[in-house]
């Protein structure tokens, strides 16, 4: 059985006062059955490590840089997020792909850096709308299986999250069958790439305004094993529903 995951993406939000609201999300989820992620700016990965440290909830980094270690300015080697207490890390997210035009490629280095370092790689795929419209999503994530995922990893060490592009944070949901035709689709290539023992295993997350509202309906979706959430992870009273939901499910 795959184990169920909640994640949540702060993205570049969040100050120490934040810590309160993982706080008051260990209080509602003493002994949760599900297994809950927060991603943090890196600022506070280690204080949410401390402040986590009797809870199961975990803490991880939203990118790290290929190498180990060397003359890159401002970035965080997976190494390090591994030193502060991290135990995953999103590689691939499409916020990364625009703004800092990662490629495939580049996504699959940082993916092997995780894996080296010991970290779990949540690898963020997903078509855009343009994309989704011409009737190429499909094809558009084959090919991000194919160039962002090593040709060696295990269901220990990777998670994939399935994030149409057009569906981060605004609101728009694709319906169940879209989401479930493509979760299908996912797995099949997994496991026709990896066998089946490891393509049925690695737990595929959905991403895309998950909300308390929808939550329940995304989770019955076949192949949908948790989802990586946005906005809706920022505070304890929204994200909390959500866990709740997935443990339901």
């Amino acid at each position: 059985m795959r184990r169920k995951l909640a994640a949540g993406n702060w993205k570049m939000n969040g100050t120490s006062a934040s810590l309160d609201e993982l706080t008051a999300l260990m209080a509602t989820h003493p002994d949760p059955q599900v297994d809950i992620l927060i991603c943090p700016p890196a600022t506070l990965v280690t204080s949410a490590v401390v402040t986590a440290a009797d809870h199961a909830l975990q803490i991880g980094g939203q990118d790290c840089h290929r190498n180990e270690s060397g003359a890159h300015t401002g970035d965080i080697s997976a190494a390090m997020l591994r030193d502060a207490g991290a135990s995953y890390v999103l590689t691939g997210h499409s916020e990364r792909r625009t703004d800092h035009n990662e490629s495939d490629e580049e996504i699959r280095n940082k993916t092997k850096a995780a894996h080296a370092a010991g970290l779990i790689a949540v690898v963020c795929i997903g078509e855009t709308l343009k994309e989704r419209e011409a009737a190429n999503t499909l094809d558009i994530i084959a090919g991000q299986l194919a160039g962002s995922l090593p040709d060696v990893l295990t269901a220990e060490n990777t998670v994939i999250a399935y994030e149409p592009v057009w569906a981060i944070g605004t609101g728009k949901v694709p319906t169940t069958n879209q989401i479930g035709e493509v979760h299908d689709y996912i797995r099949s290539r997994l496991e026709q790439r990896y066998g089946a023992g490891v393509g049925t295993s690695i737990r595929i997350l959905y991403g895309g305004s998950v909300k308390a509202s929808n939550a329940a309906e995304i989770f019955a979706v076949s192949n949908v094993d948790g989802a990586l959430v946005g906005g809706a992870s920022l505070k304890a009273s929204d994200f909390s529903p959500i866990v709740t939901a997935l443990q339901n499910a």
